[in-house]
């Protein structure tokens, strides 16, 4: 009889939140179905779902003609069902780049081998060429939706249909062009400018990233897909925009291959510098807009659209048709990319080792494209460590829009089994070098205010950098013992002396935060097990030949041989040797002045239960050998060595680098 009727049963019940609002918000991007949105758009005109994302020009010309669904139903609808064709032939076999890009010697294939993969070839363009022109669509139409229905943007401020189309709208470019990716060995590259899809041309605009040229880029990375093990936050900005790292093409550039006495090199330009990088991986936003866009048939049918890559980093909006909208930006992809790619971590040990060849000299990575108008956060790790030991403090410097703004990374890497007065004259040359070189590439905005931020050894080294000191006199009486009184006759080292006289790095210095640094040395370095390890770790060949070398300067051969020897004893061991309470070195540097010019900042870790300085250790480096007079702040952590990652540490800088550009008179709290 209910039949008969046609009397339809409702009922009711209560569902979960989660329910509720996973039916409200999931899309085609967050499971295998359309939004509700969707659905309902395609309930009305009796479209079946699986039907019309299979043919979707066919769906949009049916629903066009139903006119009781209004543009912005119309519009997202649209969107999300180009994008599911789209995602449903990136499924396919024909699809499959790898499948159907196998690399086989065409001379080894017989006849029916090479049909199959003629064929495998046809139908992967024939395919891409259909998911192209989907994503094409897809990315025009959520751009009508955004921008040119009769509601402007800002009453749909709270729409949840507005969040799911603006990820439409990124997803369609970040398949798009990682599509790109694949196709550029087909005769295509970012260098032309412009990419090709049927009727329609993509050009590419880099007016809002003028350090980037199209040559450079090997390939553009969407973040949405990228996780990274070992970061422990993601910096991003929440905005309009596509995100993506920017990966660079490599230089043919060849680090140092031997040991340099004199590290100083005469360059035209900083960037000639075998051991100074730029960036290569590099955060951009892209943003896709029709170059016709008066109207949204003219959107739908625009010939042109424009690529416009964006430099997060310089720009935090982004202009939309006469309207400002926030940018958005991943700042921790290219980072987390760039120590992926280099494997930072384990060349740290291995050159205590003397295993890794590249290090024989110290490198300067530059964490984005220089820019003068902020300033410089330079980065030294510690023993058998390398730039991994700040990533926790890199990525929340990122992260953090004030520090983002006004500060850019340099970070260091060298090796920790030199000499630590060897290590401070490099790395000395190479910063002097990286200003001077800027300095040269923008005259009217010198590098100033600089931040020098150094743990472990690397605090110890930093201290040194911004020292004035001569320890020549020092040396020389510490070698001019009663047993041997043939030193009291030497008057000249050589090229030697470069080595024991320091010049402070101010300017640009002005600034310095030294973390668990072992100024007056530790017991760590003589305890058996770390004497052990010490035996093993040796000094680069090529070091030790130009040291011999270079105390030959001015001496015969047989005192430069005496020389030698007691020197190698004393100061010339390796970089943990020099650690040691009771080395030359601790002895000598111990009570080293820092600039008047510079202000210092002391960071420590406390892994004990005492508030008594004679007991704080962080279990390496007491409290008294990480001290030193005159600091303008001192900060104790409960925690170990490596404090540098622990979130107390990571405020501490953070308001440390915040005071600097209080100061400075470039931030007001």
């Amino acid at each position: 009889m209910l039949t008969l009727t046609g009397c339809q049963m409702v009922s009711v019940k209560e569902q979960k939140v989660g329910t509720t609002l996973s039916n409200e918000r999931d899309s085609i991007l967050t499971r295998d179905e359309l939004s509700e949105a969707s659905l309902n758009v395609l309930s009305m005109s009796g479209q079946e779902t699986k039907k019309c994302i299979n043919d979707p020009n066919q769906c949009m010309e049916d629903l066009a003609q139903i006119p009781e669904i209004i543009d912005e139903q119309y519009l997202s609808a649209a969107s999300e069902i180009y994008l599911a064709h789209a995602i449903q032939l990136s499924k396919s076999s024909n699809c499959d780049f790898a499948k159907t890009h196998a690399k086989k010697e065409q001379d080894q294939l017989n006849d029916e081998q090479k049909a199959k993969y003629d064929t495998l070839g046809k139908q992967y363009i024939q395919c891409t060429t259909q998911q192209l022109e989907s994503l094409n669509h897809a990315i025009r139409y959520s751009y009508a939706y955004l921008f040119d229905t009769k509601r402007p943007p800002t009453q749909r401020l709270f729409d949840n249909r507005q969040v799911q189309v603006r990820d439409f709208y990124n997803q369609a470019i970040a398949n798009l062009v990682n599509k790109f990716n694949e196709q550029k060995i087909q005769e295509k590259s970012y260098s032309q400018g412009q990419m090709t899809i049927g009727d329609s041309t993509y050009l590419i605009n880099l007016e809002q990233y003028p350090s980037l040229k199209k040559d450079d880029v090997e390939r553009l990375i969407s973040t949405y897909n990228l996780s990274f093990s070992g970061l422990r936050s993601v910096s991003r900005r929440d905005g309009f925009g596509s995100e993506f790292a920017i990966e660079l093409k490599k230089s043919d550039k060849k680090p140092f291959s031997e040991f340099k006495i004199d590290p100083f090199l005469n360059l035209q330009n900083i960037y000639d510098h075998p051991n100074i990088h730029q960036a290569q991986n590099l955060p951009a936003t892209i943003v896709v807009v029709p170059k016709q866009r008066e109207s949204v048939d003219a959107v739908l049918k625009s010939k042109e659209l424009i690529i416009n890559a964006v430099d997060p980093n310089k720009y935090q909006d982004i202009k939309v048709d006469e309207h400002t909208y926030p940018l958005a930006a991943n700042f921790s992809a290219p980072y987390g990319l760039w120590l992926a790619n280099n494997k930072l971590g384990a060349a740290g040990y291995l050159t205590l080792l003397d295993r890794e060849q590249d290090l024989i000299m110290p490198h300067l990575f530059m964490l984005e494209p220089y820019n003068p108008n902020k300033k410089i956060i330079v980065m030294i790790h510690g023993l058998a460590s390398s730039p991994e030991a700040w990533i926790t403090m890199t990525n929340d410097i990122m992260g953090d829009s004030v520090l983002r703004e006004h500060y850019q990374v340099w970070q260091v890497f060298y090796s920790t089994n030199m000499p630590i007065m060897e290590s401070r004259y490099q790395i000395y040359a190479l910063l002097k070098q990286s200003f001077d070189g800027v300095a040269k590439l923008y005259p009217n905005q010198p590098p100033k205010d600089a931040v020098l931020l150094g743990h472990s050894m690397g605090g110890v080294i930093a201290r040194l950098l911004i020292s004035d000191a001569d320890y020549t006199q020092p040396i020389m009486k510490y070698l001019q013992t009663e047993d041997q009184k043939d030193f009291k006759k030497i008057k000249n080292m050589g090229a030697a002396q470069q080595r024991f006289k320091m010049h402070a790095l101010t300017p640009p210095f002005d600034r310095a935060i030294l973390v668990s640094s072992p100024f007056h040395g530790t017991d760590f370095a003589d305890r058996w097990f770390t004497l052990a390890a010490r035996k093993i770790i040796r000094l680069p060949q090529n070091f030790l030949k130009a040291a011999l070398t270079t105390a030959k300067a001015g001496l015969g051969d047989d005192e430069a041989q005496a020389v030698m020897e007691r020197i190698g004893k004393d100061f010339l061991q390796n970089g943990p040797s020099d650690l040691s309470k009771k080395s030359a070195f601790t002895k000598i540097t111990g009570d080293t002045k820092i600039n008047s010019h510079v202000k210092y900042h002391l960071i420590m870790g406390n892994d004990t239960d005492s508030t008594n300085p004679d007991e704080i250790t962080d279990g390496i480096v007491p409290y008294h050998s990480a001290h030193i007079d005159g600091a303008q702040s001192e900060k104790i952590i409960k925690g170990g060595h490596s404090i540098q990652f622990t979130p107390e540490a990571v405020l501490e800088v953070r308001h440390i680098l915040r005071l600097h550009l209080q100061e400075l008179g470039l931030y007001n709290p």
